[in-house]
C-alpha cells in the first residue's frame, strides 16, 4: 500500500481544486472538494491501488472488474455527472436520464478535470488538456444538454483563452448570472 503517496496525490488535487473554486467564488465547495476522499471506502482502495500517473479507480476496475471507491464516490459527490442520473419515465434505452447539473457543480467539475489534469500531466499540462481528455472519452458521457453545453462551453474557452479569461467569465458571467456568485459574496459582507 503507497498510503503516504496517495495522501499527498489527493491532498494536491484537492488544493488545485480549491484554488480554482475560490478564484471564482465558489469557497465553501472548494473547501470541501472530495471529502470522501479520505474516507475508508475510497482511502483505502486509493493507496491499495494507487501508481501516481492515472486514477487508482481504474487499476480496481482492471483488477476486480468494477470500482468500489468510485461507486461510493459519485453518489456522495455533486460535481460529478453520474451523481444527476436518475429513471426516467420516458420509453429510453436503459430507463435512465441526465439530470440538469446546476451550474455550481458544472463549474466544480471542471475544476476539477483541470485538477485531475494538472496532477496526472505533471509538468506537460496545458489548457487544451481537460478539453482533450473530455473528448477522448470512449462513450459520450451521458450528460443533460444543458449541462453538456455549459461544460463544452467552458472547457473550449479553457483551451482556445486560458484559466484567466475562462475563470473571470465564469466569476462574473456563469455564476453571477445565476445569482449564485452575488449571494456569496453578500454573504461574506455580512458576516
Amino acid at each position: 500500500m503507497k498510503i503516504w503517496k496517495h495522501f499527498k496525490t489527493i491532498t494536491y488535487h484537492k488544493y488545485l481544486v480549491m484554488k480554482g473554486c475560490f478564484k471564482v467564488g465558489l469557497y465553501w465547495q472548494g473547501l470541501t472538494h472530495d471529502l470522501s476522499k479520505y474516507s475508508p471506502a475510497e482511502f483505502l482502495v486509493g493507496a491499495k491501488y494507487y501508481q501516481g500517473d492515472r486514477s487508482p479507480n481504474n487499476a480496481e476496475r482492471e483488477d476486480i472488474g468494477y470500482s468500489s471507491a468510485w461507486l461510493h464516490h459519485k453518489g456522495r459527490n455533486k460535481h460529478h455527472y453520474e451523481y444527476w442520473l436518475d429513471y426516467s419515465t420516458k420509453n429510453i434505452v436503459g430507463g435512465m436520464a441526465p439530470a440538469p447539473m446546476p451550474d455550481r457543480y458544472i463549474v466544480e467539475m471542471l475544476m476539477d478535470r483541470i485538477a485531475a489534469c494538472k496532477v496526472y500531466r505533471k509538468g506537460s499540462y496545458t489548457d487544451q488538456a481537460p478539453l482533450e481528455y473530455y473528448l477522448w472519452g470512449k462513450d459520450p458521457a451521458p450528460l443533460h444538454e444543458k449541462t453538456k453545453e455549459l461544460l463544452e462551453r467552458l472547457l473550449h474557452m479553457l483551451a482556445k483563452e486560458g484559466e484567466k479569461k475562462t475563470f473571470s467569465y465564469i466569476k462574473k458571467e456563469v455564476l453571477r448570472k445565476r445569482g449564485y456568485a452575488s449571494s456569496v459574496e453578500s454573504q461574506q459582507r455580512n458576516g
